[in-house]
């Protein structure tokens, strides 16, 4: 099934024109003279790029699919499908629901692949942008166990719970991120604005300006005249790093050091620890293979050191291991999170211990980033007050002293 551009004349003599979905061009037709439409121009949408399909796929192009689209789509889906509704009926029904055209698009095409017989999971396996590993797993596990709709609400779960960590984070770092920015313009304004019309008083005084008077107007007069050229070098070395973070050496030793830092890499792990165990006991509650799910939680967890370790603990659990034995070696998981899934497994409630690990460590997360915004702020604010300080000391002292310049 494709979409077709048609141009026509109604009943009144006026020109129209739309969209249809169908499976020919004499299927269109004949659905728009039902319609009372005499159908001028009929043209696949693919084929026929106008000046303004070129413009609506360009705004395509930024308006991305979040989390929470994914998440939505997924729980009514399992909505309509508890309800009874067919699979093609229920992505048909979120078709004209989602105003995401890029999701509506990935929706028309999988359900134009389940329609010709494929299954769920393998036409979402074509769209990895939206429907990542994770999704793709459980919904094939959903299928081959007859729980499509309980494994899709787990799905929504766990989707809606990442969503809001994620969310967490960003909210927490978004204003330490606007006072640094508003720090370094409001310094850089007075460093080539103010401060070069101030201290052009003192260019007529033969006299010794003080040490960090003469600092102030050095880099003053540097940011002024060579701005250009920090902002090429800040760039060359921000383009550089991700050059070396791309690579596979540079990304783990980066990764290895970030897991070291007093504040940060104690923040990096509970965030991976919480995605650990959520994604483990979401995929394990769904009846995806241990092994498979294993190989899907190491790419969730965002640095190669804990992905490394992962992967060294699904080798050791095909050679017949338990889970918690080569996590408790590497020593990079927490006593407390190797014990509880220790007694998940022996007790066969693997999932449960997990799900309650998970809940543990994102309320850490959440806590200790509260207390990171709290500290950052007054620090935040102190080293802008200094900053503007200075600058204000090293132009008024000499000021002060205007009248010994004059003599």
């Amino acid at each position: 099934m494709a979409v077709y551009q048609w141009q026509g004349i109604d009943a009144r003599g006026k020109n129209v024109k739309g969209t249809e979905d169908a499976d020919n061009a004499r299927v269109v037709r004949a659905a728009l003279r039902k319609k009372g439409i005499m159908a001028t121009a009929i043209d696949e949408e693919a084929v026929a790029r106008t000046k303004a399909a070129r413009e609506i796929d360009f705004r395509r192009y930024f308006q991305r699919v979040s989390t929470a689209d994914v998440a939505l789509l997924t729980r009514n889906l399992a909505t309509l499908l508890k309800a009874g509704v067919p699979l093609v009926e229920g992505l048909s029904a979120l078709i004209e629901q989602s105003d995401n055209p890029n999701l509506r698009t990935a929706l028309t095409q999988t359900r134009d692949k389940v329609n010709e017989g494929s299954s769920l999971a393998d036409a979402l396996r074509a769209h990895p942008k939206i429907f990542e590993s994770l999704y793709v797993n459980m919904v094939a596990a959903g299928e081959s166990s007859g729980t499509l709709d309980q494994v899709l609400a787990r799905l929504a779960d766990h989707l809606d719970a990442s969503s809001h960590l994620r969310n967490k984070v960003i909210a927490a770092l978004t204003y330490p991120a606007f006072m640094v920015l508003l720090g370094v313009a409001v310094v850089g304004m007075l460093m080539v604005v103010v401060v070069p019309k101030v201290t052009s008083i003192f260019e007529g005084f033969n006299a010794t300006l003080p040490w960090y008077t003469q600092t102030l107007i050095f880099i003053s007069d540097a940011i002024a005249g060579f701005w250009w050229l920090m902002i090429l070098a800040v760039a060359g070395a921000v383009y550089g790093f991700r050059r070396w973070l791309a690579t596979e050496k540079g990304r783990a030793t980066w990764d290895a050091r970030v897991l070291t830092l007093p504040i940060a890499g104690k923040l990096v792990v509970l965030i991976a620890l919480a995605r650990f165990s959520r994604t483990l006991g979401t995929l394990l509650s769904s009846g995806v293979p241990l092994l498979t799910a294993m190989d899907i939680t190491r790419n969730v967890l965002g640095n190669h050191e804990l992905m490394r370790v992962v992967e060294e603990a699904r080798g050791s659990i095909r050679e017949g291991e338990s889970i918690a034995n080569p996590l408790k070696r590497s020593g990079r998981f927490p006593p407390i999170v190797t014990h509880m899934i220790d007694i998940g497994e022996r007790s066969g409630q693997l999932e449960e211990m997990l799900g309650h690990v998970a809940t543990a460590y994102e309320n850490q997360v959440e806590t200790r980033l509260t207390q990171l915004t709290s500290m950052l702020e007054p620090v935040l604010i102190v080293a802008m007050g200094i900053a503007a300080g200075s600058i204000v000391m090293a132009i008024l002292m000499p000021l002060m002293q205007i009248n010994e310049f004059v003599q």
